[in-house]
């Protein structure tokens, strides 16, 4: 990794498939012989004018361009407006992709995309062997949620691009060297959906991955010298302070839970209460405490939901006989959610003996480690907001987000925009005009102070 900013940095512009592919990333230390650009991507590489200066009045942003194009994206959905919900490799997904694959065409980027569906567009400059300064986010969205959750992250990006090229700044674009780690490889054949289709089918049914050794997909960590992210805050702070700016500092550390629980089943009216061992009242007690041990750990930043119950036989007149639940918990420190979801087991186990029900199934699914924001990164993007007159704040991040898994292999910070009552997830999520522009600017001026 480059160790100042003597050079300019090379830049990369990363749309990622979903937030599972970019968790399986290289750890690996080692030094590959490296390849040209030209033998390693399959097309020319291509110079650009350097400029040693940028002044922030010659950012301007075609906000209503940009605005267009977000609205134009939404329309590859599987739910009706205003709602978008466009899953991983469906056929609304693949057509999102050709449009965002042809918005960086027009912005002038070389393109690639991976085995898996990643797409990577770069704008070279004069050393294209140094490190890539990054940006990117994804454009996958879950059921009945909204247009510029990770969007605002990906059209910005190329909008971005285009306002350095407006303000005639030499930047360089690349896609990094890539090495694989096979037993990460494998796992991607291991992990299923609700339909117990693996990545690697869905991926095929695509398109993609048509080749056995998936190795290929995985990023090098002396690749890339800083990974920048733009998006929504999908909270209400920013808006309620009346700030346009959030500069993140850390990714809370998430934990995802599966929990089953199994009891006898029986007619509703027939079996009397002391007689009863019901699936779903356990489940139900252990979902308050699920919240009782969140708010227990005497920090703010703990928090804990329950988002998924699922009783059998699901009959009014019956008594439920399993009981499903999946739990997430969250803090930005990582030993006190751990305490957490250590109490939550504890609970679990407890429950079932007292109410004579079986605990089948106890099974983190995962457990992430916080992600840090670079102190480097977060300095730069708040001289970006200052010199753009813009007021920014600190704040962190409870949400999943790309960058919490290239932290693992880069320096990175986050820019936060407000968000409508901090709505997200759901149809109603809005991010205004004058706020998206501003983001563009910041994320700009930042991409350049790191690249120079």
């Amino acid at each position: 990794m480059a160790s100042g900013f003597s050079r300019a940095e090379q830049l990369s512009l990363l749309l990622f498939s979903n937030l599972l592919l970019a968790s399986c990333l290289d750890a690996s230390h080692e030094e590959e012989a490296r390849k040209t650009m030209e033998d390693f991507s399959g097309y020319p590489t291509h110079s650009h004018p350097s400029y040693s200066c940028l002044s922030p009045s010659s950012l301007l942003v075609d906000i209503q361009g940009l605005q267009t194009q977000i609205e134009e994206l939404s329309a590859f959905s599987d739910a009706p407006a205003p709602a978008v919900t466009r899953i991983l490799y469906t056929h609304k997904d693949v057509l999102a992709r050709r449009y965002i694959k042809q918005r960086m065409n027009e912005a002038g980027l070389s393109l690639r995309e991976d085995a898996v569906g990643n797409i990577f567009g770069r704008w070279d400059g004069a050393e294209p062997d140094l490190p890539a300064v990054a940006t990117g986010s994804h454009i996958d969205a879950i059921p009945y949620s909204g247009r510029y959750d990770g969007v605002v992250g990906v059209l910005g990006a190329i909008e971005a691009i285009n306002v350095l090229k407006r303000s005639l700044l030499g930047m360089m674009y690349k896609v990094g060297y890539w090495q694989g780690s096979l037993e990460l490889a494998h796992a991607l054949h291991e992990v299923v959906d609700e339909q117990n289709i693996s990545f690697v089918e869905a991926a095929r049914t695509a398109g993609y991955a048509s080749q056995e050794d998936l190795s290929s997909v995985f990023l090098k960590k002396q690749n890339y010298f800083s990974f920048i992210e733009l998006h929504i805050e999908q909270g209400p702070i920013l808006e309620q302070e009346g700030i346009p700016i959030g500069v993140v500092t850390a990714i809370a550390a998430p934990a995802s839970i599966q929990v089953e629980f199994e009891g006898n089943g029986g007619h509703a009216g027939a079996v009397l209460m002391p007689a009863r061992n019901d699936a779903g009242l356990a489940a139900a007690e252990l979902s308050l405490a699920v919240e009782k041990h969140v708010l227990d750990s005497g920090s703010i930043d703990t928090v804990g939901t329950v988002g998924v119950m699922n009783l059998h036989p699901a009959a009014i007149n019956s008594i439920p006989s399993k009981a499903h639940i999946e739990i997430d918990a969250r803090d930005i420190d990582e030993e006190r959610r751990n305490v957490v979801v250590n109490k939550i087991y504890q609970s679990a186990v407890q429950i079932a003996e007292k109410r004579g029900v079986r605990l089948s199934k106890f099974k983190i699914v995962n457990q992430d480690p916080p992600a840090l924001s670079s102190s480097m990164i977060i300095k730069t993007m708040e001289d970006a907001a200052k010199q753009l007159n813009f007021d920014s704040m600190r704040m962190i991040s409870r949400a999943y987000h790309d960058s919490l898994f290239m932290a693992r292999i880069s320096p990175m910070g986050m820019i936060f925009i407000p968000c409508y009552r901090g709505y997200s997830h759901k149809p109603e999520e809005f991010a205004s005009p004058e706020n998206i522009a501003k983001g563009v600017k910041v994320l700009a001026l930042t991409l350049a102070k790191l690249s120079s």
